[in-house]
């Protein structure tokens, strides 16, 4: 429709105007909630653009024609400063905590007790064997109030009683129904309230991170706290570029229509009723007629709880009866009637009191955090990584702040970012150091690094991590060598370097706390044994700085022998490019490595040791199948699980797995406090990030 000067408020709108306009609304609001709500969209997303397009031609011709379920108002005029606040019609309530099935009996031994003696003998108990259980989503409580159908009014939960005004924000979310669904007989209530969860999807949350990372702004802690920020806009456009969902779950408050219905009577029919409403409903959530049954499902989510698209933190389960439910009453602001079996935490906040330094074994300089004990997933943490010091500048975390804490499967505990909220004003900015803690050095940063590095080579503070990586699992792997054991070994004087091991005699060992004949001839066994690890386990052991399994394998099966890897690195670090896996970057700090005069003694050691392995030299490896085959992949950041544990699942898939990123690399995988030079050189040469999720579904 071609656009034409406003019509005069005198002009009548011509029927066929107002007709056009009624059809598109309900057109497009049927469109958004198959797109929005049932992820099954019926036209392109041209075909929707052209037909708000047209809506919005007509609505700016003939303003009359707005109406407050038009979907062209679901980014209005921004809020007047601050949130007006909204009396809710019912009390939004919290629920009580369940931790493990011991608990959940134990509530329902309470109803039953109370239904017992406070209903009457005669009250028929077998709802109490009723049961609905849904996904306890960790996101932001919002209520929904429609009149005759129509969104005119969204508000936080804010102490249950009054809440903030976010209406104009809730019309920007994509699954906030602005009109009801009327199908078939069934007309919306004259007046109802609908109590759901707003949250950000965990892929989008993550996209929005990377986004916010590339552009050099600070970064969320967790989706809650994006989508709660999200909400709390000034400008509801900012909110309406957030990706945000909604789930709704109970009617707080119901009028009837002209056709008198009466609102759902159990909680099954509820989520059945909203869903024809048009409101999005939870896919997972579960009837049972037991209580053993409800509980199992509960308790199988805590492994599954990471296939899900959002997250949460537990499952709720609830009488099915609402009438029942409600006569049963509240303890305290607790509902009797519901409990929220709660999973296991993997995050929390706790008190930083400072920050320590150590030191890696290439020499890059670690931040941790020393914090106020804090109890996530069964254990106690007091220490936790902080990545670098761009992240910590990024997150703006100081000495002082009550920080978010998380832990993921089996990743080292990490500091997301701060409770800003939270601050006193007597926090302190974290500074980073000019000189290494351990041998005064003056620390560099290296072009398109985040890290600070201290260069001495032979700086004490390395000693210990260079030695424990190089017996470690993925290297030379020697069982029973632990950081301990290390730790004593180089307090004794008895290893300076890793070619020390081997000349270890059992006489040394006994002479050690802890260590008996026995114990003493295993390690030594052990340490023998190594002597026979491919050459790409050895090269891994050595800590070239950039070369993980991907880059040694490669240089393994291009040299066969160290001598030969030294000699080709130090004359042309150039032709180590040549070689698939080995970047311009990796193949530079190769090269200083080879032309060091301490890695030449240290082979030398090693080889007088009896550790020189060798293999034949090939061209290339047999090519992969799986169904990540001909795709290759670069991973920066932290992610689930360790990197090179990651690496090689991508190469069980069939996959490629490179250090650095470069015009054949398929997709970066980013995890959390990226690289930024790993970020900035996909961006270069348009190389898509993805996510670990989005890594794991592409293997389906």
């Amino acid at each position: 429709m071609s656009r034409s000067p406003a019509a005069s408020s005198a002009d009548p709108v011509p029927q066929s105007v107002v007709e056009r306009a009624a059809w598109l609304r309900a057109e497009i609001n049927e469109h958004n909630y198959r797109y929005h709500v049932l992820d099954a969209p019926i036209i392109s997303d041209a075909e929707f653009d052209a037909l708000l397009n047209e809506l919005r031609e007509i609505e700016s011709r003939y303003p009359e024609l707005i109406t407050p379920d038009s979907p062209t108002q679901r980014v209005g005029a921004p809020a007047a400063e601050g949130f007006a606040k909204v009396r809710h019609p019912q009390p939004i309530l919290s629920l009580g905590n369940a931790f493990d099935a011991a608990d959940v009996r134990a509530w329902r031994d309470r109803l039953i007790k109370y239904a017992q003696q406070y209903l009457g003998a005669s009250s028929d108990l077998s709802a109490l064997d009723d049961y609905v259980v849904e996904p306890k989503i960790d996101g932001l409580t919002v209520v929904l109030t429609y009149a005759d159908g129509v969104f005119v009014q969204g508000a936080t939960r804010g102490d249950g009683l009054v809440g903030e005004d976010i209406t104009a924000n809730l019309r920007a979310v994509k699954s906030v129904p602005l009109a009801l669904r009327r199908e078939g007989a069934m007309t919306p209530p004259a007046r109802l309230s609908v109590r759901g969860e707003a949250f950000m999807p965990i892929a989008d949350f993550e996209k929005l991170n990377q986004a916010q990372r590339a552009a050099g702004e600070r970064t969320f802690a967790n989706p809650r706290n994006a989508a709660a920020g999200a909400l709390r806009q000034l400008d509801p456009s900012l909110t309406a570029r957030r990706p945000l969902r909604l789930l709704c779950y109970a009617i707080v408050d119901f009028a009837p229509g002209a056709d008198g219905q009466t609102p759902p009577r159990t909680q099954w029919e509820t989520l059945d009723y909203l869903r024809q409403l048009g409101f999005p409903v939870t896919h997972i959530a579960q009837r049972f007629g037991d209580l053993e049954s409800a509980i199992a499902y509960c308790a199988s989510y805590v492994e599954k709880r990471d296939d899900l698209p959002f997250e949460i933190d537990g499952m709720v389960i609830k009488l099915n009866d609402l009438e029942l439910a409600q006569r049963l009453g509240y303890v305290g602001k607790d509902p009797r009637g519901a409990i929220a079996f709660k999973f296991p935490a993997r995050e929390a906040t706790t008190i930083l009191k400072d920050v320590n330094v150590t030191i890696g074994r290439t020499g890059n300089i670690v931040p941790n955090a020393v914090l106020e004990p804090v109890h996530i997933g069964g254990i106690t943490i007091t220490n936790a990584t902080l990545h670098n010091y761009d992240d910590i500048a990024r997150k703006d975390i100081r000495i002082g702040d009550r920080v978010i804490v998380k832990r993921a499967g089996d990743v080292i505990p990490y500091v997301a970012g701060p409770v800003i909220a939270a601050r006193t004003g007597r926090e302190r900015i974290i500074t980073p150091p000019t000189e290494c803690p351990f041998c005064g050095t003056a620390l560099v940063r290296r072009e398109g690094e985040v890290a600070l590095y201290c260069t001495n080579a032979d700086c004490p503070g390395r000693l210990d991590r260079a030695i424990s990586h190089f017996v470690g699992s993925s290297a030379m792997d020697i069982a029973g060598l632990g950081e301990k054991i290390v730790a004593q070994l180089i307090e004794a004087g008895l290893i300076a370097d890793v070619a020390d091991l081997y000349t270890l005699k059992k006489e040394d060992l006994l002479g050690l706390e802890k260590f008996a004949e026995r114990k003493a001839q295993k390690l030594l066994d052990a340490i023998e044994a190594s002597k026979r690890q491919p050459l790409y386990r050895l090269i891994i052991g050595l800590g070239i700085r950039h070369v993980g399994e991907v880059a040694a394998r490669a240089l393994a099966d291009r040299f066969g022998s160290l001598d030969a890897l030294v000699q080709a690195a130090s004359a042309s670090p150039e032709a180590l490019q040549a070689i698939e896996g080995v970047g311009p970057v990796i193949a530079e700090s190769v090269s200083e490595w080879a032309k060091r005069e301490s890695t030449r003694a240290l082979i030398a050691k090693l080889k007088r040791a009896g550790v020189d392995p060798r293999q034949a030299a090939r061209g290339s490896q047999a090519k992969a199948e799986g169904p990540l085959a001909g795709y290759t992949f670069v991973i920066t950041g932290t992610l689930s699980q360790p990197r090179e544990a990651i690496a090689a699942w991508i190469e069980s898939q069939g996959g490629k797995v490179t250090d650095s990123v470069s015009k054949n690399t398929t997709y970066l995988v980013v995890g959390d406090a990226p690289g930024a030079s790993k970020i900035k050189k996909a961006q270069q040469l348009n190389v898509p990030t993805i996510s670990e999720e989005e890594l794991r579904r592409l293997a389906r």
